[in-house]
């Protein structure tokens, strides 16, 4: 039976080579990025993973491939940034911004799939010597410092977890469980157990808590991405519009592929992973937190979700997904930016 998604979205079959976890990209401090030099009619990336912006007059820039003179603007955050959805690298949010909106200036894709606002911070920390001067940091992120804050606390530490985390941490007590077989081969006895790896059944469900702390591990970045910015810049949080968040009718098609993704996941519903993070009071929630200290350290704050409510109807098609755009939901968000921010 041939698949919705398939018919009315078939640049996700592109996305998906792309995002193959057989070719997944290990990286020192980052863990994981996309595969460099990749090349399709949907999207490209350059040296260093970077996916490339196109500019009004068929220029194009990235992070690691070519940078033009500054100043230069910089749209970080996860998936949404990267542009998943985008039938090309010249329809996601950061070259809508410099094609149509907010042409002034270059903007670079910092987008990191899957991320953290860790990830995020440091992709541009290890990134930032190949840039000019920067005017503008816009990061356009949120939903994913909800998902992972909800995974146990001993995953967290410090920096918050992160995607594919159980992973690593399970890789890691297998080489603690190799070394602990030298040891008792060589008389010493190990005290260590053996720490069982979560599931989705093992998510905290304190939201409160887990919106409290998304906020503080989102603000200490964010304080650190005005210092890294440059004094010139002006560094803006935007808490990125979702789905659920903005409106509870969808557009036809919209309903069509949530329906279909709930039926295929092999992992379960969206309401039955992420329903507790995914209902309007939750976003206004995190959404006030995150204004409050955005305001205490200089930095802008924007919640686009009552924004982009207001700017479409129950017709406009504008979500591949739940948490991606469609090209018009790339435009529409990028046109809304570009008003609500004042960048020309």
């Amino acid at each position: 039976m041939a698949l919705h998604r398939d018919e009315l979205t078939p640049q996700l079959q592109e996305y998906a080579r792309f995002d193959d976890r057989g070719e997944a990209r290990y990286l020192p401090y980052l863990m994981y990025f996309h595969q460099a030099d990749y090349r399709s009619p949907v999207i490209n990336t350059d040296r260093a993973g970077f996916r490339i912006s196109h500019g009004p007059n068929g220029e194009t820039a990235s992070a690691a491939g070519d940078v033009p003179a500054g100043p230069v603007r910089v749209l970080t955050g996860s998936s949404t940034v990267l542009g998943i959805g985008a039938t090309s690298d010249s329809t996601t949010l950061a070259s809508q911004l410099w094609r149509r909106h907010a042409p002034a200036a270059p903007w670079l894709n910092f987008g990191g799939r899957c991320y953290n606002s860790t990830q995020e911070l440091l992709l541009f920390t290890l990134h930032r010597h190949l840039l000019p001067e920067i005017d503008e940091v816009v990061v356009f992120s949120g939903l994913n410092d909800l998902t992972v804050g909800r995974l146990p606390e001993w995953q967290q530490g410090d920096h918050g977890a992160f995607w594919f985390c159980g992973e690593y941490f399970e890789k890691m007590e297998e080489l603690r469980e190799a070394n602990r077989k030298a040891n008792r081969r060589g008389g010493f006895r190990s005290q260590a157990r053996r720490r069982t790896i979560s599931t989705h059944d093992e998510v905290r469900r304190n939201i409160p808590e887990v919106v409290e702390s998304a906020a503080d591990l989102t603000l200490r970045h964010l304080d650190s991405w005005r210092l890294l910015a440059g004094p010139n810049a002006r560094v803006t949080y935007v808490l990125q519009p979702m789905a659920l968040w903005m409106r509870d009718r969808h557009a036809p098609e919209e309903q069509l592929l949530f329906d279909e993704i709930d039926r295929i996941s092999k992992l379960g519903t969206w309401e039955a992973l992420y329903g507790d993070i995914s209902t309007p009071a939750v976003a206004r929630a995190f959404a006030e937190r995150l204004r409050a200290g955005c305001e205490k350290i200089g930095v802008r704050f924007l919640d686009l979700n009552p924004v982009l409510a207001e700017a479409v109807t129950e017709r406009d098609w504008i979500y591949v997904d739940r948490a991606h755009y469609t090209d018009h939901g790339y435009d529409v968000v990028a046109g809304l930016l570009a008003d609500h921010l004042d960048i020309r």
